[in-house]
C-alpha cells in the first residue's frame, strides 16, 4: 500500500458535479467500468488521453490498498458515426475503405489499440469484453426493458422511451424541451421525442453484421452495449463508470437510463470523466484530419511513454493543449528522470538496489511520500504528484530513501522508472544538451579542461567518475560526447 494510510480518497463525480470520498460497494473490491474504442480504425492520441485516464485512476485505487476488478468494452458492431443514431454504422465505414470484412476491421484495430496501450504503460483490463460475442445479453436486456414498458417499436428499430424515465438528462444538465423545440424537419418523424435512442436497430438484407432478434434480424445500438456487457461482469451495482467528457450527452445519458429503468435503482455510483486534448488549441479528431496515433509520435523520434509523461501534467479534468513543442520539453524531462534513477542505482550496493526495485523498501513516514499520496488521494492530482517525484529526484541526501521513492511513485505513474535504474532505458544512446544533468555536464567541462593542461591523470579520473554515474564518453572530431551505459 505505498506506506500511506489515509482517511479518504477523493473522486470526482460528474453525476453530482461535485469532488467527494470515495468508498466501494464492496469493501474487498472496487468495479470500475471503462469505455472503450469503436475498432473501426486507429485511436487517436486524444482517445488514448480517456484511457490514460482509467489506468492512473485503477493505479491509484490499487496503490491505497484497494483491489480492483476493471472491465471494459471493445465496440466491434452497432455504433453509428453520429452518437444520436444517426448516419453509418462505423464498421462498415471501415469495410468499405480497407476492402476487409467487419470482423477483420475490427481484429486488425483491435490488436494495434493493445499495442498502443501497451506502450502507454496502460494496464491491460481484467475483462475485454467484445460486443459481437454478447449480443444475446443485450437482448435479454432489451426483452426486460420492453417488460417494463421502456420500449417502443418502429419501422427501423426498438427505441427507449425518455419519457418514462423521468431522470433522463440528470447527467448532463440537458434541456429536453429545448430539443424537441428545436429539433430538425429531418428527424426520425416516428420518434416519439427527438432524444429517444435505439436499443436495437433493423438492418436491410445488405447490412452485413445482423443477428436474430424477436423484433426481426439487426443489430444492437451503441448504448444497450455497455449496459448489458458492464453488469455481466460486475453485477447490479457498479462503483466508477469512466469515459471521456464527450460520452456524457448521450451515450452515458442513455446508460443510465437503461440501467437504472431495468433494475429500479442507480446502478453507477460515480461517473468520471475526462477532459478533451486540443492539438495547437483547437479540437483534435478523425473528422478535422488533424489526429495523430501512437506510432505517428514513435515516426517522429518520440518515445510513447514521452505523451504518457506530457499527460500527467495536466488534470484530467482540464483541457490539455498538444503541441510538438510540448512533446520535445516532455521527452527531456523524461530522459532527465530516467538517468536520474540510473545515477542513484550506480550509488547504491547491488543487494540493495535490488531490494528497492523489487518494492522491498518501505517509504512510510517520509513527508515526500506522504506529499505524494495526498496528492493522488485528491481526485487525482498527478500535476502536484509530478511536483513532488521532482523534489525526490533532485535530492541528494540519501540514494537509497531517493530511489525507493522514486520506485513507489511510479506504481501510480508508470514511467519505467525501475527499468532506466537498471540501465535498460537510453542504453547506448547519444545525449542531447538538453538531456545531460548539470552535475555531468560540469565533470565533461572539467575533464576537457585537464585534457588541455595535459593532465592525464585528472582527466581519466574525471572519466571514470562519470563511469560511476552511468556515462561512457566519445571522443568526437568536434568535441566528446556524453552516452549513457
Amino acid at each position: 500500500m505505498g506506506g500511506i494510510v489515509l482517511s479518504a480518497i477523493m473522486l470526482h463525480n460528474t453525476l453530482t458535479r461535485s469532488v467527494d470520498s470515495f468508498a466501494p460497494i464492496d469493501a474487498n473490491e472496487v468495479k470500475l467500468y471503462t469505455c472503450g474504442p469503436t475498432v473501426y480504425d486507429y485511436a487517436t492520441i486524444g482517445n488514448m488521453r480517456a484511457y490514460l485516464f482509467a489506468d492512473i485512476l485503477r493505479r491509484s485505487l490499487e496503490y491505497f490498498g484497494y483491489h480492483v476488478k476493471q472491465v471494459m468494452n471493445i465496440t466491434d458492431v452497432g455504433h453509428l458515426v453520429s452518437d444520436a443514431d444517426e448516419g453509418e454504422d462505423k464498421m462498415l465505414i471501415g469495410m468499405r475503405r480497407e476492402g476487409k470484412t467487419p470482423w477483420e476491421i475490427a481484429e486488425h484495430y483491435t490488436a494495434i489499440f493493445f499495442r498502443h496501450a501497451a506502450a502507454l504503460n496502460i494496464l491491460r483490463p481484467h475483462v475485454v469484453a467484445k460486443a459481437t460475442e454478447h449480443v444475446p445479453q443485450m437482448i435479454e436486456f432489451i426483452k426486460r426493458l420492453e417488460a417494463l414498458g421502456y420500449t417502443y417499436e418502429i419501422s427501423d428499430g426498438v427505441y427507449f422511451d425518455i419519457s418514462k424515465f423521468e431522470a433522463y438528462g440528470q447527467l448532463s444538465k440537458l434541456d429536453l424541451e429545448g430539443q424537441r423545440a428545436g429539433a430538425r424537419v429531418d428527424v426520425n418523424l416516428e420518434k416519439r421525442h427527438p432524444a429517444d435512442f435505439a436499443v436495437w436497430r433493423k438492418a436491410d438484407p445488405s447490412h452485413i453484421m445482423q443477428w436474430d432478434s424477436p423484433w426481426g434480424r439487426g443489430y444492437p445500438g451503441w448504448h444497450i452495449e455497455c449496459s448489458a456487457m458492464s453488469m455481466e461482469y460486475l453485477g447490479e451495482r457498479i462503483d466508477i463508470h469512466t469515459g471521456g467528457i464527450d460520452h456524457v450527452p448521450v451515450h452515458h445519458e442513455g446508460e443510465i437510463a437503461q440501467n437504472d429503468a431495468a433494475l429500479g435503482h442507480r446502478v453507477v455510483q460515480r461517473w468520471m470523466h475526462n477532459e478533451f486534448l486540443q492539438i495547437d488549441g483547437g479540437r483534435m479528431g478523425k473528422s478535422l484530419g488533424n489526429f495523430y496515433t501512437v506510432d505517428d509520435l514513435v515516426d517522429r523520434g518520440f518515445e510513447p511513454l514521452a505523451y504518457r509523461y506530457f499527460s500527467l501534467n495536466a488534470h484530467y479534468r482540464s483541457k490539455l493543449n498538444f503541441t510538438w513543442d510540448a512533446l520535445k520539453g516532455a521527452q527531456t524531462a523524461l530522459h532527465r528522470l530516467w538517468q536520474r534513477a540510473h545515477e542513484l542505482a550506480t550509488r547504491i550496493d547491488s543487494p540493495a538496489v535490488d531490494q528497492i526495485l523489487a518494492g522491498g523498501r518501505s517509504v512510510a513516514g517520509d513527508p515526500a511520500a506522504e506529499r505524494f499520496a495526498a496528492a493522488i488521494a485528491d481526485d487525482l492530482g498527478t500535476p502536484q504528484a509530478m511536483a513532488v517525484l521532482w523534489e525526490v529526484a533532485r535530492r541528494d541526501d540519501d540514494p537509497e530513501q531517493c530511489l525507493a521513492l522514486l520506485i513507489d511513485f511510479d506504481r501510480v505513474l508508470a514511467l519505467d522508472l525501475a527499468r532506466a535504474a537498471r540501465g535498460e532505458l537510453q542504453r547506448n544512446q547519444q545525449l542531447t544538451d538538453d538531456d545531460i544533468p548539470a552535475e555531468a555536464s560540469s565533470l565533461l567541462d572539467q575533464r576537457e579542461r585537464a585534457r588541455s593542461a595535459r593532465d592525464w591523470a585528472a582527466a581519466d579520473a574525471i572519466r571514470n567518475q562519470l563511469a560511476s554515474m552511468g556515462y561512457t564518453i566519445e571522443d568526437t572530431p568536434t568535441g566528446p560526447k556524453l552516452k549513457q551505459k
